[in-house]
Parts: structure tokens; sequence; C-alpha cells
């Protein structure tokens, strides 16, 4: 399902009915109750007051329903939507059952469903972590770092990443076992900050032979490289795909109770 669909016409339903009966319906109630006290010389009880002039069911729930599906309309489209990490394809970044904010705004602001931009503020950044959808099945979202902008020469051999002819600077954090490790904890710089990965020795992984960045689109990779589907499988990220820029992990849930000792900005 498409949630942002289903809120928007959530949003717009309830809003006809309830500018419907604030135009048309609520006023045709008062005018019969005014004919119908007109037309006695006892009046009417009070109960038989608010019998005439009470709302329908559909325009009791439209009323109350409204602003709160207006508000968190507003706040999901343009501020901040929350996501949780079904894979570990972000490891050691994000670790499955994080759940994560991601601000929708750094980007640009853009209309719901259609996802088109109507105000322009930034560009993604080498380094971002971004949440987008799958070009090849846009009702699915994907979290990746940028590496690759516009322009950009991007290849990438025996799991060192080049940028423009340049070897992306990385180093060993941490190994696995000693004897046959299938992990290692590396530190990348990419951009501005520093960020880590996996690398797994024991896995050849995908070979990228140097091309080049379109414009409007974008070069991501997972940071647990030989376990991540990303552009090096099904390629470029078009820029109306981009949905914004995860910056916080505000709680961690992986079946057991939810923990909060987790909280943490993403870099």
């Amino acid at each position: 399902m498409d949630f942002s669909l289903m809120l928007v016409v959530a949003v717009a339903v309830t809003g006809v009915i309830w500018l419907l009966d604030l135009l048309w319906w609520r006023p045709a109630r008062r005018q019969r109750l005014a004919t119908v006290e007109a037309g006695t010389t006892e009046g009417l009880g009070e109960r038989a007051r608010e019998q005439a002039i009470k709302e329908p069911w559909p325009v009791d729930y439209a009323r109350s329903f409204f602003p709160v599906l207006l508000v968190v309309l507003v706040l999901r489209s343009f501020l901040v939507e929350p996501f949780q990490i079904p894979s570990g394809s972000m490891r050691p970044t994000l670790e499955i059952g994080d759940f994560i904010l991601v601000n929708k705004f750094a980007y640009g602001l853009r209309l719901p469903v259609i996802n088109t931009r109507f105000v322009e503020v930034d560009d993604p950044e080498r380094g971002d972590v971004m949440v987008f959808r799958f070009p090849d099945e846009p009702s699915v979202n994907f979290i990746k770092r940028v590496v690759g902008l516009p322009g950009d020469r991007i290849r990438y051999e025996d799991k060192q990443l080049f940028v423009n002819g340049e070897a992306v600077p990385k180093r060993l954090l941490e190994a696995g076992p000693v004897k046959a490790p299938t992990e290692l904890l590396m530190a990348e710089q990419l951009g501005e900050l520093e960020h880590r990965i996996y690398n797994n020795p024991r896995d050849p992984g995908p070979q990228v032979r140097e091309l080049v960045v379109p414009e409007g689109h974008y070069f991501t990779m997972g940071d647990n490289r030989d376990h991540s589907n990303d552009s090096r499988y099904w390629g470029f990220v078009p820029e109306e795909n981009i949905v914004g820029k995860a910056f916080a992990v505000w709680m961690h849930w992986d079946g057991g109770l939810p923990s909060f000792t987790s909280v943490r900005r993403i870099q």
C-alpha cells in the first residue's frame, strides 16, 4: 500500500465533507430548525433541538479527523518522516530494527504522492545517507549512501571505491576471526565526515568499470558493501525519486522490547 496516497485521499475526503457541511449542510439544518420553531407556539424542547441540528455521523467523523490528518500530512510530507530499517545493507551504520528520522526538506520540498520538487533547498552531497524510491519499484523505499554526484566518474574494483580517478581513503578498524575473517570493519572518508563500512575479504563482490553519473542522477552504495543491493547492480537514482536525508536513529526494535539507548545522529 502507498501510505502517502492513502493519507492524501483521507485528507481530501474529510476536508471536502467538512467544507460542504460548513457552507451548505449546517446552514440548511439551522434553517430547518428555525422553520420548525416558527411553526409551534410552545417551542421545542432541548432534546428535540439537539436532534434537529445534530450532525450526521460522516460530518462528525470528518470534523474530528480532518485537522489531525492534515497535520500528519504536512509533517510527514514536508518536515520529518519516520522509517524502519528492514535489512542489513547499511550495517554498521544502521542495524535491522533501527527506527530512523528522515529530513524531508533537506533536498527541497516535494508534493506528496507525485514527489515533484516545488521548492529547491539543497542537493545531496557525497557521504549523505539518503532515502529514495527504488527505481525499479517506486512503491518501495531504499536507504543507501550517496557516493556519486551528477558528472562524477565512479569505479569500484577489488573493494576499493574510486571517485573521479582518486581512491577514496579507508583504513582498517577491526577484523573478524583471525583464521577466516568474514567482516572487516573499515573507516572510509567520503565527503567531509568519516563513516564505517564492512568488507568481506572472502566475497569477491561486484566490479564496476568507470562510469559517469548522468545529470539529475546519483550513484549510491550500502555501507555493508558485500551485502547490499545498490547502484552497482541496478544503476542510478533519478532526482525525482529522492525522499529525504536520514539524520537520526531514535529507537531500535527487533522484536523484543524497544530500546532508546541507541539514539544517535547518522553519519
